[in-house]
């Protein structure tokens, strides 16, 4: 694999671009390119700086976003090259949207290697060195969780590859692929020991983040995805159960807790919240535009977009009433389609913009979206005949993680802190992973503390809706429950894949919601109109079918090779080697645990 021939001098012409997530003290570091590699492990800020340029490249670059090209076949769902969407109708092995991905990961993980060989022939005291390795076996866990849940066994390269080197590296089994990540953050574990973040800088990777990721990869291991004949009754719930429990006591120890409120994670005033276990920072001037505010924005209040980041239907339905139970079978509150914003889970309010509702963007005060034809602008709007309209537009926006502050021309200065892993993930990954071992009274009580910080009611038999201790039922509300509660953070399709029910979207399309004025609200008040005088109970709403401008209608299309990528041709034939997935041409690797 000629990825990892191990050139020393590779990385010190980037150490000039470094990452802003780690102390700046570390960065302060003068002529880094005349620097020789050999020094770079006697100097704890080179080290550093080393170390932050691996932050930079391993970790995310911002919030997940869905492409503009995806969203009538996969809107609600992320769209990029380590966390995207594939329409396996038309993806083949030599055009696979992960196909950059792949190489780019052993690109990262090679560097990391080199950290973890050269390191130890250097002469930093123990305290530094033990800080660095441990947040450097972090980040090669981190890379190769990447790559196994989307491939599954991959080449596992533990030390720097030299010319003298056999370049043709087959695939690890998916088994010890999995063991070398544990294994690696078990050491980081050890080694991070009284650091909830390394030197208290919080856009550094500690023990926090390792308790949780191991949490993670352990429900992986454990998911259908990797074991389709025997899901939930295998082994390794076990072990997803203990090391869930174990991250949730000592986050607990560390000071970790969900935040008071759900619309306060993402607030800017509030960031480095005890919520936040794993952060990539954004500062201005420096870092923004995390969240690409710019594309999430109602293009009337933006600027250099087309809109590409609109909730559809199928996540408005998604959330309960205010008392915990599904639209249309709650005791206390009534549903209609009509007015199905009122009395929903406070997480819709804190999320989602509708027609009507007050989205105080560019600082304008009481401003209100509209989305119909007459009040909202031409580049807001949505028809009731979305054949005629840009086919992106669903009715609906997004409100989570921006900063309506900002003017429109600004949009790019978001610096919304993108969380990685948070507090609420551990909780609701102990919650499946105790329904799937005995344990499902307590998966409903970690369910419920999630509703009560969401500002569901408890009602009077404190059930928050909650009336089943059923396990596959219990488990749909999981699924459903984590649906809402990462709604924009990029889970839900990872969700769908881990717990192999991707294929039951086939045949069913997406939706979005037009808003017309009602009849008595004709014809228009200007003075209304220009005060946001208009409110969301003025319109009558249609629930239709997004549309493309050059295809009817798109329903989902989805094989059952989806749950597993193919490798990337251009890979295999720089390494005959590598044995092709099972399902993908002629592929007869087993990316599963069986």
């Amino acid at each position: 694999m000629q990825l990892h021939i191990h050139k020393k001098y590779l990385l010190f012409t980037a150490l000039v671009v470094l990452i802003i997530s780690c102390n700046r003290n570390v960065l302060d570091v003068k002529n880094l390119n005349a620097v020789e590699p050999k020094l770079t492990w006697t100097d704890p800020k080179l080290a550093n700086a080393y170390l932050a340029n691996l932050y930079n490249r391993v970790m995310p670059n911002g919030w997940p976003a869905r492409s503009s090209t995806s969203t009538a076949l996969y809107s609600g769902l992320p769209v990029d090259e380590k966390r995207g969407v594939i329409n396996s109708t038309t993806i083949q092995v030599n055009s696979h949207p992960w196909a950059g991905a792949f190489e780019d990961s052993y690109t990262d993980i090679r560097q990391i290697n080199i950290l973890l060989n050269e390191i130890e022939s250097g002469t930093l005291d123990a305290a530094t060195k033990g800080k660095i390795v441990g947040q450097a076996l972090f980040l090669r866990a981190y890379s190769y969780f990447l790559l196994v849940r989307v491939y599954g066994g991959v080449p596992l390269l533990l030390e720097p590859q030299n010319l003298t080197d056999s370049l043709r590296v087959p695939r690890a089994s998916t088994a010890d692929v999995f063991n070398a990540i544990l294994t690696d953050l078990d050491k980081s574990i050890q080694l991070l020991q009284g650091q909830p973040f390394v030197d208290g800088d919080k856009g550094r990777i500690g023990l926090g983040a390792a308790l949780a990721l191991k949490g993670r990869v352990a429900l992986y291991k454990a998911s259908p995805q990797f074991n389709p004949s025997n899901p939930y009754n295998n082994a390794y719930w076990q072990d997803a159960y203990n090391a869930n429990l174990t991250a949730k006591t000592q986050l607990g120890a560390l000071g970790f807790g969900l935040n008071a409120d759900y619309a306060g994670i993402w607030s800017i005033s509030n960031e480095g919240n005890k919520e936040a276990i794993l952060t990539v920072k954004f500062t201005i001037p420096t870092k923004t535009d995390g969240r690409n505010e710019a594309s999430a924005r109602p293009l009337s209040q933006t600027a250099n977009a087309t809109g590409a980041d609109n909730p559809v239907w199928s996540m408005v339905k998604a959330y309960t009433m205010k008392d915990g139970y599904p639209a249309g079978s709650s005791p206390k509150y009534g549903y209609s389609d009509q007015t199905f914003w009122q009395n929903r889970d406070p997480r819709f309010n804190a999320s989602i913009v509708w027609n009507g509702s007050i989205y105080e963007t560019g600082g304008i005060a009481g401003r209100r979206q509209y989305t119909d034809d007459i009040l909202a602008t031409a580049t807001d709007s949505y028809s009731p005949n979305p054949s005629t309209q840009t086919w992106s537009y669903t009715g609906l926006y997004a409100r989570k993680g921006l900063q309506p502050e900002l003017k429109a021309a600004e949009v790019a200065q978001n610096a919304v802190d993108w969380i990685e892993i948070r507090y609420a993930e551990v909780l609701l990954n102990l919650a499946e992973a105790a329904n799937e071992t005995g344990h499902t009274a307590d998966a409903v009580a970690l369910l419920k503390q999630i509703r009560q910080r969401a500002g569901i009611e408890p009602g009077a038999d404190n059930s928050y809706g909650i009336t089943t201790t059923n396990r596959d039922e219990v488990r749909k509300l999981i699924y459903n429950e984590r649906f809402v509660e990462f709604i924009f953070e990029g889970q839900r399709f990872w969700d769908l894949k881990r717990s192999r029910t991707l294929l039951s979207l086939n045949g069913t399309v997406q939706q979005g919601i037009a808003a017309t004025l009602k009849p008595a609200n004709l014809p228009v008040d200007d003075a209304k109109k220009n005060t946001y005088g208009y409110v969301s109970e003025d319109f009558n709403y249609t629930v239709n079918t997004l549309y493309r401008t050059t295809v009817d209608n798109v329903t989902f299309t989805i094989t059952d090779n989806v749950y597993f990528a193919p490798i990337p041709l251009a890979q295999i034939q720089k390494n005959p080697k590598l044995i092709q997935t099972t399902g993908w041409g002629d592929g007869t690797f087993n990316p599963t645990l069986e």
